[in-house]
């Protein structure tokens, strides 16, 4: 049998890093996944060492310095960042693929519409330096031949931060028989990680036809539903309660450069992704810290 072809993985430790290696993904390739202490991103040396070192085929970059509520270190978030990104591409020659895990903060928090397409990236530019990391590192994909820039919108699972992940947040604060609060109703794109690995998979596997495409699901849903989701699963009759009156802003993105790519491409449905959910934290729920959940981040 051949060598399995050896990919870096970037962020093996967070959320979505932890996910894919729990993935398919891990029988099929060698991942290496090195901790801080064995390989600084932000180190340039560093880095072209690595990979000369370690003869890696491809990467997947999943590394990144949090900027959302619950981080504790929000200072120089666009330089790291863009210094791991741009320390990893300046050796795109030594690889044949490069899968950078983009976000759909890229089109600009301040203006998003539903349903936006690829097409819309670049009409605004964030102002928030974790929406304008993401979108500098998609323009710069933009002009190369060997990246892919997957825009993931809503993605939940395993290993997320419950204390500010909505679906994981609902479905703790069942566990815990708590109410379930949220500030305000709106419609959501919503992935279960799983589902991210084939895609990866894809994009490691072959030439795309196009250098960024959104991850998002065919359909959107409103918090509130998810919400009453979770409930059903937990076969509780929890009060909801929301802080916000009103319908907030979409945060949605269109899939179909993404459906005509992967033919056969489909997302696990809501109430069964919710269902896994729902009885791994169940499962752990003496580790569940019940202060996290009585204050809204």
């Amino acid at each position: 049998m051949a060598d399995k072809k050896r990919v870096l993985l970037t962020g093996g430790s967070g959320f979505i890093g932890r996910n894919l290696l729990e993935s398919p993904l891990a029988k099929k390739y060698e991942i290496l996944a090195p901790r801080h202490a064995e390989l600084d991103l932000l180190d340039d040396y560093a880095v072209a060492d690595y990979l000369e070192r370690n003869s890696v085929s491809s990467i997947i970059h999943a590394a990144c310095k949090p900027g959302h509520r619950n981080a504790k270190d929000h200072s120089a978030l666009f330089y790291s960042n863009t210094r791991m990104f741009f320390n990893l591409v300046a050796n795109s020659r030594r690889v044949e693929k490069i899968v950078f895990m983009g976000s759909g903060a890229a089109y600009d928090i301040r203006h998003y519409r539903p349903k936006m397409r690829e097409d819309y990236f670049g009409v605004n530019i964030p102002a928030d330096d974790y929406g304008f990391y993401k979108y500098v590192c998609g323009k710069y994909i933009e002009k190369t031949d060997n990246i892919v820039d997957l825009r993931v919108f809503g993605v939940f699972g395993k290993y997320e931060e419950a204390a500010i992940r909505f679906i994981s947040n609902m479905i703790c604060k069942a566990v815990l028989d708590l109410p379930l609060t949220m500030k305000q109703n709106k419609k959501f794109d919503y992935i279960w990680v799983d589902d991210l690995s084939p895609i990866v998979d894809y994009c490691l596997d072959n030439k795309t036809a196009h250098r960024a495409y959104n991850v998002t699901p065919d359909n959107s849903v409103p918090l509130l539903d998810l919400a009453r989701l979770v409930l059903q699963v937990a076969g509780k009759d929890l009060p909801i309660k929301v802080a916000v009156p009103g319908l907030g802003m979409e945060y949605s993105g269109d899939n179909t450069l993404l459906k005509k790519e992967i033919k056969g491409l489909s997302f696990t449905p809501l109430g069964k992704a919710v269902n896994e959910l729902y009885a791994w934290y169940s499962a752990g729920k003496s580790g569940l810290d019940r202060a996290i959940f009585l204050v809204d981040k």
